[in-house]
């Protein structure tokens, strides 16, 4: 079966959301946040200490751009996926990764020094540096959506949402909303009320719960 090493809305969302979406059957571990500091045995899993981390098998991931478009062409019979000779194909890869190296990127250094340093280490300028930095790199998203397409390639629903989607659900997380930019936020709403989405949102409430485990951010 497959496992899916994951902590609360963290950028291991986006392969929650796609076993979900793609409707397979899994096997979800949640670990506490950040976990190579309060689970540190999890580092026997991933030296990394990073999540996600999906196991299949033989196969293990850590990337979550990577994983959604994996779990769609080796489990998923393509489906949420584009393949080579489909016209939005390299537009689907570039959302793919675009949605992490790009708009997630800027996110995580954000949390790590406005929220998980220190009191002391803690650098309010270099958060709201790096905050800026992720705004202003939506505009790539804000002018694609501004046609009020319901999905990012305008031709239906894929992995490619789910990677840039992550990163707004992440930014409202955080307490951006209301720097969001309107044609980005009023498409992600639109997500959030996908089936998918919503029982990935449920999968991990249970867990945590079962487990004890606290929301960090």
């Amino acid at each position: 079966m497959l496992t899916l090493w994951h902590c609360d809305d963290a950028r291991s969302f986006r392969a929650l959301w796609s076993l979900e979406e793609l409707g397979l059957d899994y096997r979800l571990e949640m670990l506490p946040f950040p976990p190579r500091v309060f689970q540190k045995d999890y580092l026997g899993e991933n030296p990394l200490g990073t999540i996600p981390l999906l196991i299949d098998g033989a196969t293990r991931m850590t990337e979550s751009a990577a994983i959604p478009h994996y779990l769609s062409t080796v489990h998923g019979a393509g489906r949420l996926a584009r393949a080579p000779g489909d016209p939005d194909y390299g537009a689907y890869l570039n959302w793919l990764h675009h949605g992490e190296a790009t708009l997630t990127f800027p996110q995580t250094l954000f949390i790590r020094y406005a929220i998980l340093e220190p009191p002391e280490r803690r650098q309010p300028q270099v958060a709201e540096d790096y905050k800026a930095w992720f705004l202003a790199r939506l505009r790539l998203a804000e002018q694609t959506l501004s046609d009020g397409r319901p999905d990012i390639l305008g031709t239906g629903f894929s992995n490619a949402d789910i990677s840039v989607g992550y990163a707004i659900q992440l930014a409202l997380t955080l307490g951006m909303r209301d720097d969001l930019p309107p044609h980005a936020l009023a498409w992600f709403e639109g997500l959030s009320q996908r089936k998918g989405f919503t029982r990935a949102k449920a999968a991990q409430a249970r867990e945590m719960a079962a487990k004890g485990i606290a929301k960090t951010l």
